[in-house]
């Protein structure tokens, strides 16, 4: 069964989102930059550890990685992973916009440790 990690990135803890500075949208855009920043710190090592493998094995010179064109099934990969991307770094925005359109689903923090207790 293949899960749908694009569905699954607004899946959130229960509770209410803990704000640490004084504006909520200087937290979200805070959020915002610091999943794009863990993203491209893991893709540059990632990416990093490729290319000093590829160049070690003179398997393939630096012009050849800057002169790719993909053909059209790496293309259609591109575009998915793009789309994950972007659900992972916008998962904030989503999950606010989630919880303003459906109220009746946020519950304080002591109602679902009274849920919790009651297992």
């Amino acid at each position: 069964m293949e899960i749908n990690d694009i569905l699954m990135a607004g899946n959130k803890s229960k509770g209410q989102r803990p704000y640490y500075l004084d504006d909520p949208a200087v937290e979200r855009v805070l959020n915002i930059t610091m999943a794009l920043a863990t993203e491209l710190a893991v893709l540059r090592e990632r990416l990093d550890t490729v290319e000093r493998l590829l160049d070690s094995k003179g398997v393939l010179a630096q012009t050849e990685i800057e002169t790719f064109v993909p053909d059209s099934a790496a293309a259609e990969a591109r575009q998915l992973a793009h789309a994950r991307y972007v659900a992972r770094i916008l998962r904030i925005v989503q999950q606010e916009l989630e919880a303003v359109a459906q109220p009746e689903n946020n519950k304080p923090m002591t109602e679902i440790a009274a849920d919790i207790n009651e297992m």
